[in-house]
C-alpha cells in the first residue's frame, strides 16, 4: 500500500512505515534507547531525504520513549531527580544543535553532516560497547562461583563540587557531569534526529556509576522531553517534520515499546548491551558503504550529463 508523504515529497509502502516503527519500538523497550540511531539510517535508506527524517524521527522517539517510561514508572525504575538534571541539560544542547543544523541547511551541507556524524558515533560506540559488554559477561561466568563482583567506586567524578544525592539510583555525586551528558546529547538530538540513548545508556552506567536497571527508565524518561522540545523547534525554524510519516512510524513505535519492555526484563544485561552493539556496529556499516559507494555513481552521472 503506497502512501505520499506530502513533506518528504516521495511515496512509501505505508505496511513498510509500520513494520520500522514496530522494530524500533521494540529496541526502545528494550535498551532504554529512543531507537533513532538505528530508524534515522533507515529512513535514509528508503528514500527519506536526511533533513525531514532527522526533524520527523525525533517526533517519532517522543511516543515509543513515552511508551516505554510507563511501563518502567510501574516498576519504580526511573530516577527521576537525576533525570530532570539530564533534562536541563538536553534542553540547553537541543536549542544549541538546532541553530547548528539550520545554519548547515543554509550551506546545503546538512545530509552530509547528519551521515558522517552517524557513522562516526555508531562506530565509536559500538565497538566500545561490544568490547565492554563481552568482558561483563565473561566476568559474570568467572564470578559465578566466587563472591559477587563489586561495582566500580571512586573515580574522578567523585571528586568534583555541587553534589546532590540521588536515592533511586542510590548515589551521592556532582551534578556538572549529568549536566554536560544531558547538553551533548541534546545537540546530539537536534542535528541527527535521535534522542541520544545510545551514547546516554553507557554514560550513566560507566561515568555516573548508576545501576543498570534504573538507567534503561531514566535515560527514557530524559529523551521524551528532549526529543519532544526538539521536534518543535524543527518544525517552527525548517518545516521539515513529515506528519503523515510520523504517525505510521508512531503507531508501530507505541506497539513495539510495550513488547520490548517485556523482553528486556528476561534477558541478562550483558546480553541485551552486546545485541545493541551488534546492531549499532551494522547499521554504521551500511552508512559507511552508502557515503563510500553512492557518491561515486551519482557525480559519475552528472559527468556524463555534462552537469
Amino acid at each position: 500500500m503506497q502512501i505520499y508523504l506530502p513533506i518528504a515529497e516521495v511515496s512509501v509502502n505505508a505496511f513498510l512505515l509500520l513494520g520500522l516503527g514496530g522494530m524500533v519500538g521494540i529496541l526502545s523497550g528494550m535498551f532504554g534507547v529512543g531507537g533513532g540511531f538505528l530508524m534515522t539510517p533507515l529512513l535514509f535508506f528508503i528514500g527519506i531525504p536526511p533533513a525531514v527524517a532527522v526533524a520527523t524521527e525525533a517526533n517519532q522517539i517522543v511516543a515509543s520513549s513515552f511508551s516505554g517510561v510507563l511501563a518502567h514508572f510501574r516498576r519504580k525504575t526511573v530516577d527521576l531527580k537525576m533525570g530532570t538534571v539530564l533534562l536541563v541539560g538536553g534542553l540547553t544542547g537541543a536549542a544549541l544543535g538546532v541553530v547548528v543544523f539550520n545554519y548547515l541547511k543554509s550551506l546545503g551541507q546538512v545530509d552530509l553532516l547528519v551521515k558522517l556524524c552517524y557513522v562516526v558515533f555508531l562506530g565509536i560506540i559500538g565497538s566500545l560497547m561490544f568490547v565492554e559488554s563481552l568482558n561483563a559477561i565473561r566476568k559474570a561466568r568467572g564470578a559465578a562461583g566466587g563472591a559477587p563482583a563489586k561495582r566500580r567506586q571512586r573515580t574522578w567524578v567523585h571528586a568534583l563540587p555541587m553534589k546532590m544525592r540521588f536515592r533511586t539510583s542510590g548515589l551521592y555525586i556532582s551534578v556538572i557531569p549529568p549536566l554536560i551528558v544531558g547538553v551533548f546529547v541534546g545537540i546530539l538530538s537536534a542535528i541527527m534526529g535521535v534522542g541520544g540513548g545510545f551514547i546516554m545508556v553507557p554514560a550513566m552506567i560507566y561515568l555516573l556509576g548508576m545501576p543498570t536497571k534504573v538507567v534503561v527508565g531514566t535515560s527514557l524518561f530524559q529523551i521524551i522531553f528532549v526529543t519532544g522540545f526538539t521536534t518543535m523547534l524543527h518544525a517552527t525554524t525548517n518545516y521539515t517534520v513529515d506528519v503523515v510519516l510520523a504517525v505510521l512510524l508512531l503507531v508501530g513505535g507505541v506497539i513495539g515499546a510495550q513488547i520490548g519492555t517485556r523482553i528486556g526484563v528476561k534477558m541478562k544485561a550483558e546480553q541485551l548491551r552486546v545485541l545493541l552493539a551488534l546492531m549499532v556496529l551494522v547499521v554504521c556499516g551500511k552508512l559507511a558503504l552508502d557515503l563510500l559507494l553512492q557518491p561515486t555513481e551519482l557525480y559519475s552521472l552528472g559527468a556524463a550529463g555534462g552537469h
